[in-house]
């Protein structure tokens, strides 16, 4: 496992990571969460991202337990979480960056992951109806409080991340360190064009999420839906329309001549063509089996053969 510097902080983040989203309290009960965890940790993963909405909360729980059990030194290990959907339907506590509500949530989470501190703790989306100024400071004291270490954003803009780090420069404040945004083959404007600019000028770390876009990258929805995948979950239906695109699943097999000439699956062909931006910090992947964190983690190997020819070939495959 390579570690890299997240974004212009000092933290260190494995390459490749470990997130809970769909699959944690819907896929994986604790037992397989330990058991994921252990595999990951074991190829290196430092970096196990989650989020106060994942499972209302019990994405938490189970990672929190998972923890426990591993015994892990606190200071080896990096964890995150997301702030603004929430679990509760109050008027503060949904679909909000106000501060009542982030300085609440922290401490929820907290307690549902049995930790007295985040490493790092995004902002899940922006909040129009939350004043910017409002929003960073209750983030600044969170890390003045202890209660976290580092704190970003997550699907916001360019402006609006630019926005909040020169509030936070204007007063003196704790300035977002990291975002977390979507990037795979087939949504890559934002991290490669939009935010092109905030990678020299503000150091912006990325944590990037869906690198197989939603299972799609795998090559596994190219006869349909399997009953055992997240997009065959109830309340996932989103996902099936997606993973079935015949554009895209036409796009996906034009790749897998390209990844059996160089030894593997699509999926790590995929992780490890988001690996070669170097403006990528770490890649979150999920998995629900031990043995798909191993093939996972098997694209490290993959980079260096990720030559100019072979990504200009990627590139011809998926329309770029």
């Amino acid at each position: 496992m390579n570690y890299r510097r997240l974004g212009r902080s000092g933290l260190k983040v494995s390459e490749l990571s470990l997130g809970s989203w769909v699959t944690y309290g819907n896929q994986v009960d604790t037992q397989s969460a330990v058991e994921c965890m252990a595999a990951a940790w074991d190829a290196g993963v430092n970096f196990f991202d989650n989020a106060e909405v994942y499972a209302r909360g019990q994405s938490e729980v189970i990672m929190g337990e998972a923890l426990k059990r591993l015994g892990w030194r606190r200071a080896q290990v990096i964890v995150s979480t997301k702030f603004f959907w929430g679990i509760n339907d109050g008027p503060n506590e949904k679909n909000t960056l106000n501060r009542k509500y982030l300085m609440q949530a922290i401490d929820g989470s907290l307690r549902r992951l049995q930790l007295d501190h985040l490493d790092l703790v995004f902002c899940h989306r922006p909040d129009p109806h939350t004043p910017l100024e409002e929003t960073v400071y209750a983030m600044h004291d969170m890390i003045v409080s202890g209660k976290a270490l580092y704190w970003g954003t997550s699907e916001w803009s360019a402006e609006e991340i630019r926005g909040a780090w020169e509030i936070a420069e204007r007063h003196h404040l704790h300035k977002p360190v990291m975002e977390q945004p979507q990037y795979n083959l087939f949504a890559r404007d934002r991290v490669e064009r939009e935010y092109a600019r905030l990678y020299t000028d503000l150091g912006l770390g990325t944590t990037v999420w869906s690198p197989l876009a939603s299972g799609l990258l795998t090559g596994k929805y190219r006869d349909g839906v399997p009953a055992d995948s997240r997009a065959a979950l109830k309340g996932y239906e989103w996902i099936a329309e997606r993973v079935t695109d015949p554009a895209k699943t036409a796009a996906v097999e034009r790749l897998r001549p390209i990844a059996d000439e160089l030894g593997c699956t699509l999926a790590q062909l995929a992780l490890a063509w988001c690996l070669k931006n170097p403006n990528v910090s770490t890649v979150i992947t999920g998995a629900s089996r031990p043995a798909q964190v191993l093939e996972n983690m098997k694209a490290l190997e993959v980079v260096p053969k990720l030559t100019d020819e072979v990504m200009a070939r990627i590139d011809l495959a998926t329309g770029r």
